[in-house]
Parts: C-alpha cells; structure tokens; sequence
C-alpha cells in the first residue's frame, strides 16, 4: 500500500510504438502524473540504450518503489546511488527500500548521507539523535497479538471500519462480475467499499459490496462511520464534472464526502466535505468520540511535505471551522495515513516518516488528560513489520480491531489481520529531563541517555539533541534508573520511582549532571635521599586505602617514574594511598600519602608527601645516614644542653619515620680522669641523651644509652695513672664522642 492518499490518475494508458526519444518523453510525461505503472513499462524497455543512464535509473527505481517492489527499487538504485545525478529524493527512496528488504544497518547509512545532504529534514534528524531505534522499538515487547483473515483474496484488502450491530466495512479491488477499470499508479483495478458481518472470532463473514451509489468507477475508502452508525464519511476520488475534476496537472484528486444513513442501511443525502479542493487530496476520515471533531488526511499547501494528518471542528449547524494541521509531533516530510482514533481518544495513525521497522510503520499517540496528544509511539512487532502496515482501526472495546499490511506472510498485495490487546498502552508517562555540566551549568550534546528497569535491562536509549534534552515514555509501577555516559565526562547514575504516584501525573523530570573528567594522574618517582637522582629496581606498590585495592604494583626503570591515570577521580574527592618501597641495599619503606585533589592533570606524589619518595642505603651508624654534630655536655655534667637538643632531635626525626628501628646511643670519653670514672659519666650523659629521645618517640624502648667511658679510643690517646698522653686537644676531642649504632632497621611511615 504505497502512498494511497497521493494523488491518483484515474484512467487507464495505452503505450503504442514509439521512438527511442519520444518514448522516454512519453516516460516522463506518466511519471510526472504518477501512472508509475504505465512509465515503468516505458522506462524498462529503454534500459539499455542510448537514452538510458542514472536518471532514467532513478526514475524506474522510483516507480518500483511506489508500486511495492522494493527489491527491484534497490537493486536499480544501487546502479546509479554513487553518481553525481543521485538527488537526496533518490538517496532517501534506496534507505527506504533497504529498509523495507530488512537491511537496517545499510539504511541507517544511507539515511546519514540524507541527513548530510538535508540537515534541516526531520526524518534524517531523528536517526542522528537516535541510532538504536530498532533495539529501542524491539525492547518494549509485544503489544498485541494478530490473526490473518480468512477473508483475505490474491488482490488488495484493508480495513475493517465498525459500522454498528457486527458488521463492518473494509476495502477491496477484488475481482467482481463486472468490467473494472485499473489505474494507472500500479495498474490494479480500483479500490471498492465492501460490508461483512464479523464472528465470534473475528472473522468476515456474508461479504457483499456497497451499493453502485456509493462505489463509482475510480478508488472509495477509506472511511469511517459516527457512534450511532447514523453517518458516514468516507473517501473517493473526485467526482466532479468537466474541467473540476482535475488539477492543473491533470491530476484527479481525492475527496472526502459524507453521507447519512438510513434505517434500512442506505447511504443517502450524499454531499462533499467542505475542506475538499480539485487542487489538492482530502481523505481518510476519522471522528473524534464525541463527534465533534474530524480528523483526515490532507497534502494540501502549508503541510510538512507529503501526505499530513489535520483536524476540522464539525460545527452544530453541520458546517466546519477551519483545518488545522496537527504539527511537527504527528507530521514529517514523509507520509502520514489512516487516522484512527478509538473511543479513549487514542490516535492511531501509519507513517513512514517517524522512525520504524520499514515502509509504513503504526503508531499511537495517547491522549492527556487536557485532552492534547502526547508524544507518538510505535507499536512494535507484531503489529509493524519491515513492510507497510497500515489502517488501525480498534472496536469499541478497545481491545480488538483490525491492522492491515503487505507483509511477505500474507496472500496479497495488501492484507487485513486481526489483533487482540495484550497489554495496556501506556505512554502517557514522560520521563524527560536534561544532561548538565555540574560545573559550568552548560547543557551537555550527543550524551548517551539509557532506561534501564529494576532489572539492569536497557529499556530504551536516546541521545541528548541541541538543547541537551532526552525523552522517554515510561509506565507506573516501576522502578527506574536513568544511565548516562559520554566521553571525556564521569558515567552518572540516577535512580526514581513510578510507584504510588500522584494521580495525574504525566511528566516526570530528571536533569542528570555530569562531571568532566579531569584527566588526572598519579606520578611516582623514587630518588636517592643523599644524591637524589632516580633509583631503578624499585619495588613499588600503591594501595588505595579507602578500598583496599590495590592501586598500582611495579619496578621502576632507569631515571623515570611512573605514570597512572586515576580513574573516576575528581576534583575536591580525597585520595589516601600506602605506598611500600623497597630494593636491597636500601632501608624499605612504608607512607601513607593523603591528598585533596584541587586541580586537574599530575599529581606529583614525590613533591606533595612530606619527605619525598625518597630512599635511605644501608647503613650501621646513623651518623653515616645524617649529618650529627659533637652533642657536648657541661664539665662533669650529664644535663642535655640546648645546642644538644638540637642533634639530638635529629635522631628523634629518623626514628619517628622508622617506627621499627632500634638504635644503641653508645657516649664514649677521653682518657682524662680514672676509667671508673669516665664509665659512670657517660653512662649517665648516654642515659640522659636516650631519655631525651624515648620522650619523643613511638615504642620508646627502641632505644637505649650505655656509657663506654674511655675504652674504644680511635686514635690511641689512652691515660695510664700519672702519666700524660702526648695528645692535642683535637684528639682528645675526637674520642669524646656519641654513637648510633642501628641495631635492627623496620619501615617508614608518614
């Protein structure tokens, strides 16, 4: 069912024998009239010589095309795609008929090229802000269930309009007992009105055609009838007369007519709606449930492009007010065909412009409760297929109705099944909102938005258009959560309810912020303490201490550090890392490395934590580690003098970073004065000396003083009794010493 509303010719050509030249101006001329049936057959002989080439090409595929036969359209377009001829028409016609073939990823590519040739056309748009519509279509599960009628015949049938009293109407071009007339658009016999009664099952049953009066010589249907089953209004190709038959392209157009029903079932009082033009087509009626309103479709001028959806106020006094078209959220630059709307106030409508599985595909829009349209919605599978699928008519019950399609399973061009509601349709729920830069306060473009229910499965996704907005329609009674990612920002989760909500309610709002992600990264590098140049062979490994996890593990080369990035880190968070150093031949080592992240990029660990990475050689004499004055006493005194302290709190820095290292402070004297003596005086300056430190010092009993008096002499000046050594005082000096010794060595902590 290609594009039924388009203008129609209503007479059938004949092709008698011409030149190459003036065949393809014959050609031409059926084409720009629409009688692709009869330039088809034109166009295909002249395949081939000298007045073939991509045009033509493109014209035939065209042809093919509106008649249904998209396979043939494909391949033709395929030959002449590529050439500088192709027009963005052409291009757009190839993606449809790939898609109606159930090639989706091949159509999706060339509906892009579309898009980057008409950046302003909707249909393009909505494939670049959402490229997993089929995923998206197909996750929302099955609606309805559908039946193939046994009605159906080898020609096209559609329909299934509720005239009252279990009897319906439907529309056919099967064969009857009669000379027909075929037009010229695919060169089948125009299309008839027929009645049946409907069984249990909801089959057709006692099919009969309306009366001569209503079914003239070109196309009626489709229609619709009011709630008492008084009126009818219903489709037919324009009747009137002479030179007001046809446009100025000598196009007959269709109209819309209404008639009233008497009680013996005839259509009386005939007379044409009041929207009718010759110029234009008028069609495809439906009534509003209170009466009230007439929806129909129209391509009359000011529409988005091709066939559109309006409504019309039907006034007490029978007249109507004035068209009004139902706008960008209803109509594209595409076609938009048989309106439905069901007693609820639920619009059914097909539409190949919207995105969908292929050719015409059923959507719904559900009313609010101000009684406007919400958002469309795409019925999904069964209902849609890759083929055209089309006239959704739902009964009063508003669970069973009728859908029509030329889908390959049927038995003719076009076929009528029937359909049971599975479940409520509910999308009258939007769930909205838009995608922020915390920081900036800057809407965020081209974010991936996903749906997910309780379950973790991916509902639906969107992708943020200019104003950095999504939509979705979700249901009550679940439990959301609402995923965002986009590069170079951190992946953002927000959870929301639509449990016991508010009665009313149609529009939840949830703007998600995101955080840029600022790139940062941990740099490490291990140095000599006294040569500070870069220590290779290092044993590193990084522990994040707020997880437990382990950060980084490796051995450093040769004059460089090492460089990680910190994932999901940003600004103002806190990061606490143990770091663990060790090599032989150096003193390990353990830090604790805590830190506020203030601005993207290095974080430099090794000039940020007190005392830098840097690392001690062995050693047995602290002295050979640090650099410690004479620690001086007073005369025969063993008080810590000021200038004592001093040195002193040097070994209290050393041992405080290395909590396990036990240390012996060994004083020592000269040889002046008995050896008894000297033992006791620097016993007690060592004891003293120790004091001062275990005072200031983790696990004071780490270190301990022990007075050597004047044994251990480092030059030879020993005293014996009376007799004078023959030494300076600067060699006196050097044995009036204090000592060190690293008696065991653990790790260091900061």
């Amino acid at each position: 069912m290609k594009n039924i509303v388009s203008i129609l010719v209503g007479i059938t050509f004949t092709v008698g024998a011409f030149s190459q030249t003036s065949k393809l101006k014959k050609a031409d001329d059926f084409y720009v009239k629409v009688a692709y049936a009869e330039a088809l057959l034109l166009y295909t002989d002249l395949l081939g010589s000298t007045v073939d080439g991509p045009q033509m090409k493109a014209k035939l595929a065209n042809c093919y095309y509106q008649i249904g036969e998209t396979f043939k359209a494909e391949e033709l377009y395929s030959k002449m795609i590529t050439t500088n001829t192709a027009t963005s028409l052409d291009i757009y016609n190839y993606a449809q008929s790939l898609k109606e073939n159930g090639k989706y990823t091949e159509s999706d590519k060339w509906m892009t090229t579309f898009y980057l040739k008409e950046a302003e056309d909707s249909r393009g748009k909505q494939l670049f802000d959402n490229k997993v519509y089929v995923q998206q279509i197909e996750s929302q599960g099955e609606y309805f269930s559908i039946k193939h009628l046994k009605v159906n015949t080898a020609n096209t049938d559609f329909g299934g309009y509720p005239m009252g009293k279990g009897t319906v109407c439907f529309i056919s071009n099967r064969q009857k007992n009669v000379i027909q007339r075929f037009h010229a658009w695919n060169d089948k016999p125009f299309l008839d009105i027929y009645q049946a009664t409907v069984n249990s099952t909801n089959e057709f049953e006692d099919v009969d055609l309306q009366s001569r009066k209503v079914n003239k010589k070109f196309h009626e249907g489709p229609l619709c009838f009011s709630t008492d089953a008084k009126t009818v209004y219903y489709t037919r190709n324009n009747m009137s007369g002479g030179k007001d038959r046809r446009n100025d392209d000598g196009i007959q157009c269709l109209k819309m007519y209404v008639a009233e029903i008497d009680d013996e079932g005839r259509w009386i009082n005939e007379k044409e709606v009041e929207v009718n033009s010759k110029d234009y087509s008028t069609g495809h009626p439906t009534l509003s449930p209170d009466g009230k309103t007439l929806y129909f479709v129209s391509n009359m001028p000011g529409g988005f492009g091709g066939a559109d959806i309006y409504k019309v106020e039907i006034n007490e006094d029978g007249t109507y007010g004035k068209p009004e078209n139902l706008g960008e959220k209803v109509n594209t630059e595409g076609q938009e065909m048989f309106p439905w709307m069901n007693n609820e106030g639920v619009l059914f409508f097909s539409s190949d412009g919207h995105l969908g599985l292929g050719g015409l595909d059923v959507y719904a829009m559900l009313p609010r409760l101000d009684g406007t349209l919400n958002k469309l919605m795409n019925l999904g599978k069964p209902i849609n297929s890759s083929k055209d699928d089309f006239a959704m008519i739902m009964n009063i019950d508003n669970t069973t109705g009728y859908v029509s399609s030329n889908r390959a399973d049927g038995i003719g061009d076009d076929d009528i099944y029937s359909f049971t509601l599975l479940k409520p349709l509910q999308i009258n729920l939007s769930i909205k909102g838009a995608v922020i830069d915390v920081r900036s306060n800057q809407i965020i473009l081209g974010a991936t938005v996903n749906l997910l229910n309780e379950h973790g499965n991916v509902l639906a996704t969107a992708i943020t258009n200019d104003k950095g907005e999504y939509e979705f329609f979700g249901e009550s009674g679940i439990d959301y959560t609402i995923e965002v990612i986009k590069d170079d920002y951190f992946d953002n989760n927000i959870m929301f309810s639509t449990k016991n909500l508010d009665a009313g309610v149609e529009l939840i709002e949830k703007d998600v912020p995101l955080v840029k992600d600022p790139g940062l990264m941990l740099y490490t590098l291990i140095v000599d303490t006294k040569s500070k140049e870069p220590i290779d062979g290092v044993s590193v490994k990084i522990t994040d201490n707020l997880t437990g996890a382990v950060f980084a593990d490796f051995i450093t080369e040769e004059s460089e550090g090492h460089l990680k990035g910190l994932e999901g880190k940003k600004i103002d968070d806190l990061l606490s890392f143990k770091i663990e150093i060790s090599k032989e031949g150096f003193f390990s080592k353990l830090l604790t490395f805590n830190y506020k992240i203030v601005t993207p990029g290095v974080i430099n660990v090794h000039e940020l934590i007190e005392g830098g990475l840097s690392m001690d050689a062995v050693v047995t004499n602290l002295t050979n580690l640090i650099e410690i004055n004479p620690i001086n006493f007073d005369l025969n005194k063993a008080v810590i003098r000021p200038d004592a302290k001093k040195e002193l709190d040097k070994i209290v820095m050393i041992m405080n970073e290395y909590p396990k290292m036990e240390v012996e402070l060994g004083s020592y004297t000269d040889c002046r004065a008995s050896k008894a003596y000297n033992r006791k005086l620097s016993d007690r300056r060592a004891r003293a000396s120790a004091a001062y430190i275990k005072s200031k010092i983790t696990n004071p009993e780490r270190i301990y003083g022990k007075g050597y008096g004047e044994s251990r002499s480092l030059n030879g000046c020993e005293c014996e009794g009376d007799v004078k050594p023959d030494c300076s005082e600067e060699e006196h000096e050097m044995n009036r010493r204090t000592e060190f010794k690293v008696i065991s060595m653990g790790e260091m902590i900061k």
